[in-house]
C-alpha cells in the first residue's frame, strides 16, 4: 500500500482519539483482541486506523490473514504516541493540582500473589484513598519486577509495589511489609511428607524453579548455588512448576498455605532454606508527583505503619 506523503500541521482531538486506539490494537496484539478492550467493533477499528494512517501519511500495521503486525514506521509512532498521551497525562494532572482538583487516573503496578498477605494493606489504602478522590480511576497492573521498575522510571506507572533487587539513584523507596519466603515441593516429588529433616546437599541436587528477572527470588537462589532448571514470570507459573512434581522452589507462605492445607504442596523441612521478602512503594524522584499520587503515598505510607 503507498500512501501519499502528508505533513501534520496540527493534533486535533480526533488524532488523539485515532492514536489512542492504534495504541488499544498495538497492545492488545490485533484488531480482534482489542474489540472487547476498545468496546467498538473491528470494521470500526479497522476504519479508525485506516484514518490515522491517512492522516499521517504512514503505514502503520499490516492486518489481514496473515495476521497483525507493525511496520518500522508503526512502532516508532506507538512509541512517540505513548510519550504523547503521558505528557499529556501529566499535564492534566498539573493543572488539576493548581485548581486543588483530584481527578484523573491514578495507575498502580504490583507484583503478584500479596492480597493473602495480611501484612500488605494496599486494599487499606486504596479505600482511605477514594474517600478522598472518589473521582479519581485507579488502574492497577500487575507484572513483573523488572517491568514495573521499567514503567515507573519512564512514567508509565505512577506508582510501583515490589521487592526491590537493586535500587536505583531515580526512584524513592517507601517501606510498606514483609513476607517469609519457604522452599516447597510437589505431592509427587520424593521429598513431599518426609518426616526428617533434608540436607542441604540433597537439596541443591533437586531441579529448581525461580523467578525469570532480578529479584530477591534470583538473588537469594543464586547465593544458595541453586542452578535454574524452569524459570517463570510471577508466583503462580512457580507453584505451577512446583505441583508438577519435578521441581522445588519458593514461594511466600500465605500464599503457599491453601496449597499445602489442600495436599498440592509440602514445605521442605530445612531452617537454611528460607528468606525474608521486604516489599516497598517506588515512584519517580522528579519531577514531583502530582496532587492524586501524593495523596496515595500518603494513604500507602498511613497504613503501612498501623
Amino acid at each position: 500500500m503507498k500512501q501519499m506523503k502528508a505533513l501534520l500541521a496540527q493534533l486535533t482531538d480526533a488524532d488523539l482519539r485515532l492514536l489512542r486506539v492504534f495504541i488499544a490494537v498495538v497492545e492488545c496484539g490485533g484488531l480482534s483482541a482489542a474489540e472487547m478492550e476498545l468496546n467498538i467493533g473491528r470494521s470500526t477499528i479497522s476504519r479508525h486506523l485506516k484514518d490515522l494512517e491517512l492522516r499521517l501519511g504512514l503505514v502503520l500495521c499490516l492486518r489481514g490473514r496473515a495476521g497483525f503486525s507493525m511496520t518500522a514506521e508503526g512502532r516508532y509512532i506507538y512509541d512517540a504516541a505513548k510519550r504523547l498521551i503521558k505528557s499529556l497525562e501529566e499535564f492534566r494532572n498539573q493543572v488539576n493540582d493548581l485548581h486543588h482538583t483530584l481527578k484523573g487516573r491514578l495507575i498502580i503496578a504490583m507484583f503478584d500473589k500479596t492480597i493473602t498477605n495480611d501484612e500488605c494493606r494496599v486494599n487499606e489504602a486504596i479505600a482511605r484513598y477514594i474517600d478522598e478522590a472518589p473521582d479519581v480511576l485507579i488502574d492497577i497492573h500487575v507484572v513483573p519486577v523488572n517491568q514495573i521498575e521499567k514503567g515507573v522510571l519512564e512514567g508509565e506507572y505512577h506508582v510501583g509495589i515490589i521487592p526491590p533487587n537493586r535500587r536505583s539513584a531515580s526512584l524513592h523507596y517507601m517501606p510498606l511489609f514483609g513476607e517469609q519466603m519457604f522452599l516447597y515441593c510437589g505431592r509427587h516429588h520424593p521429598f513431599y511428607g518426609r518426616a526428617k529433616p533434608v540436607s542441604d546437599t540433597e537439596i541443591i541436587a533437586q531441579r529448581y524453579a525461580g523467578l525469570s528477572f532480578s529479584s530477591p527470588n534470583m538473588g537469594k537462589g543464586q547465593a544458595l548455588g541453586f542452578q535454574k532448571t524452569a524459570e517463570a514470570s510471577d508466583q503462580e507459573g512457580i507453584a505451577t512448576l512446583i505441583s508438577s512434581g519435578r521441581y522445588i522452589g519458593f514461594l511466600p507462605d500465605h500464599f503457599a498455605n491453601s496449597l499445602v492445607k489442600n495436599g498440592m504442596l509440602s514445605k521442605i523441612d530445612n531452617s537454611s532454606f528460607s528468606y525474608n521478602c521486604q516489599f516497598t512503594a517506588i515512584y519517580r524522584k522528579s519531577p514531583q508527583p502530582p496532587l492524586l499520587v501524593q495523596l496515595f503515598l500518603n494513604a500507602l505510607e498511613a497504613t503501612a505503619r498501623k
